[in-house]
């Protein structure tokens, strides 16, 4: 049992720690416990692939397309939506396309962000729809016709393709482009640059980027370029050469 003393050490502390209770201001439980916020959406998105991880195989392995996509360029759209956002620049229906064909119209403090970040996300974005399962053979309507009148022949444009693949010092691409006037031509571009900050329109392109073939194909980027005319989506660059710039 409890002697007075104790009795009157309980009933003091109780009662200060109701005194100190109530003199906490009532919006305390609040500041605690913050109502949840909705973040804004984000201004670009990942596209998903238009075929299964390991659709492209044996020419391009499943690991590699399911890294080069969900990791690589989902951090090109991160960077890109997290550069727009810094200096809140305005996006509401702005296509990609359009920003990397303006870029000296993006302001300076993001403009080397979106030509870097935006680029690898228009870049690969294009480049999935390049590609399909069972592709490959040979480009044919107004396409094939260009190719014959601008490289003498398919195998004359593979040709120069692939030495414009393979003499890419670094990173970057490769493009067959054409031009206003429907003029096919092929060049080569650094790091996640686009023809179309030039003016032209890529109709096809091969990322050089070690990220898109070492795994498989390790430092020999010889193999890698060509088997990716395995997988060529003929289709849809011809549909690009038709709609034009």
């Amino acid at each position: 049992m409890m002697n007075r003393r104790e009795a009157i050490q309980k009933s003091t502390l109780a009662a200060g720690a109701l005194a100190v209770s109530a003199a906490l201001p009532s919006a305390f439980a609040q500041t605690t416990t913050p109502a949840p916020t909705t973040a804004a959406p984000a201004a670009f998105s990942l596209p998903a692939l238009p075929y299964a991880y390991d659709a492209l195989e044996p020419h391009i392995d499943a690991q590699t397309m399911q890294i080069h996509h969900d990791k690589h360029h989902a951090a090109y759209v991160t960077n890109l939506n997290k550069a727009v956002a810094s200096i809140n620049f305005p996006t509401k229906g702005i296509a990609i396309e359009s920003l990397i064909q303006t870029l000296e119209a993006v302001p300076e403090p993001i403009r080397k962000a979106v030509q870097n970040q935006g680029g690898g996300h228009y870049n690969h974005s294009l480049f999935w729809q390049m590609m399909k399962k069972n592709g490959g053979g040979q480009p044919t309507a107004e396409l094939a016709a260009a190719m014959d009148k601008t490289f003498g022949s398919f195998d004359g444009f593979k040709e120069k393709f692939s030495a414009a693949a393979l003499k890419q010092f670094g990173s970057g691409w490769a493009w067959l482009t054409i031009d206003t006037g429907k003029k096919l031509a092929i060049e080569s571009t650094a790091n996640q640059d686009s023809p179309l900050s030039a003016g032209r329109l890529p109709l096809l392109g091969i990322d050089v980027w070690e990220h898109a073939y070492y795994l498989k194909y390790h430092n020999v980027r010889a193999d890698y370029i060509a088997a990716f005319y395995n997988v060529i989506n003929w289709e849809f660059v011809l549909q690009r050469y038709i709609k034009g710039v």
